[in-house]
Formats: C-alpha cells, sequence, structure tokens
C-alpha cells in the first residue's frame, strides 16, 4: 500500500480476527515507532510489545475504555519517563502521539488494524508489564487484522471539511 492510501485507509479497530501477525510485520510497526520524530532528538520511550493473551487480559483493565485491548492479537505499550514539569510532560505526549500515529500507518500499510487506549490505573499498570519505578505505560496500541472488513481507503471519511479546516495566510 502506497502512504498515502495506508493514512486514508487507517481507521479504528475495535474487533480485530484471530489471526496471529507476523514477527516480521510487528517488528516494521515498533521500527516506525522507534524513527519517530522526538523533541530536540530526546527519544523519551520504551515499548512493551504485548502478545501473551493472559497478559493482553490483564493489561486492559487499565481503562474502561481498552477493553478492545484484550481481544487484540498484539498490544504495544508506550513507555515514558515520568515528570511534574508541564513542559517536559507536553513534550513527552506531543512525541508519543507521533509515535502512535507512525505505528498506526505502518500496521495500516499492512493491513493491520490498530486503536489506542488510554492509561488510567498506572500502579497496575506498571505492577503487570514491571516498569520501573521512574516510568509509567502512557498509552496502548492494540493491534490486528479487522473481523469486519479489510483496510482500504475511505472515500468518504466522517471528517470536517477540508475548506472548513484549512485556512490560507490567515483565519
Amino acid at each position: 500500500m502506497e502512504t498515502w492510501d495506508a493514512i486514508r485507509a487507517r481507521r479504528a479497530i475495535r474487533d480485530y480476527d484471530t489471526r496471529p501477525i507476523n514477527p516480521e510485520d510487528l517488528n516494521r510497526i515498533l521500527e516506525a515507532g522507534r524513527r519517530s520524530p522526538s523533541s530536540s532528538n530526546e527519544q523519551r520511550w520504551a515499548f512493551v510489545l504485548i502478545q501473551d493473551r493472559d497478559q493482553l487480559q490483564r493489561i486492559s483493565q487499565v481503562w474502561r475504555g481498552a477493553g478492545h485491548i484484550a481481544k487484540a492479537p498484539a498490544a504495544v505499550g508506550l513507555v515514558a519517563p515520568v515528570s511534574d514539569d508541564p513542559r517536559i510532560i507536553g513534550s513527552i505526549n506531543y512525541d508519543l502521539g507521533q509515535v502512535a500515529m507512525a505505528m498506526m500507518v505502518t500496521a495500516a500499510d499492512l493491513g493491520i488494524g490498530s486503536r489506542t487506549a488510554s492509561v488510567h490505573d498506572y500502579v497496575l499498570a506498571s505492577e503487570i508489564l514491571d516498569i520501573p519505578g521512574d516510568l509509567r505505560l502512557a498509552w496502548l496500541l492494540g493491534l490486528g487484522y479487522p473481523a469486519d472488513r479489510a483496510l482500504k481507503p475511505i472515500e468518504r471519511p466522517d471528517r470536517r471539511s477540508f475548506d472548513e479546516v484549512v485556512h490560507h495566510d490567515r483565519w
């Protein structure tokens, strides 16, 4: 799939079929995250690839909106340093957004669906994944082949119109 097609095909997947994901494809998705842009090239992230069925079930309990993680063939935990500094927190969150998008577009390019999930119970997440105390699980990314239909470019996305969003030279 071409990059433009992958961007247009990416959608939030809640239901996955049972096919496992090829390890080379998972590594490509993780590598896309590793190569993501980073504020001052700090690269304040690490990834935990989760494929064990019990681990996926347990980690899905870190937020009420993470139920799809329990049914995914794989998930990636995006781990970042703990900080009280609002500027650092903002920078890390921006970088993690870029990581997630790079991973999701790469997954879509491979025909693999994805969906993010927030984390609200950091203590439980740290216990489940053995995350050191100076780090926290910031986001989860569920991965799997869509159960309903294969990914393909969406012709009419549910988005505001181009003219409503794009302004030239001034508002």
